[in-house]
């Protein structure tokens, strides 16, 4: 009797446009580039998003203590969501 080899299924990460998309949707107001950098996207990746209507980036002013600072905030878009859909 022959034993067929079972071939399992790799579970494969998303790639990293999805998984941008997954963070920013998870966010109500949206992640700084800051944050996104953090979990490893590159700016190139961000800026993409943007260029492609998938999400928008704004300047934003913050307060730390004396200093006034700007920082990039990037929410997803329709679109986004829609490419999110598409995907589950």
């Amino acid at each position: 009797m022959a034993h067929k080899a079972v071939r399992r299924k790799r579970r494969r990460h998303p790639p990293p446009r999805h998984r941008a998309l997954e963070l920013l949707a998870s966010s109500r107001d949206g992640c700084t580039e800051a944050v996104m950098r953090a979990y490893g996207f590159t700016t190139r990746q961000i800026v993409d998003l943007v260029r492609d209507g998938l999400a928008t980036a704004h300047s934003q002013r913050v307060v730390l203590g004396r200093r006034v600072i700007e920082v990039a905030r990037v929410r997803i878009t329709e679109a986004g969501r829609r490419v999110l859909g598409d995907k589950l």
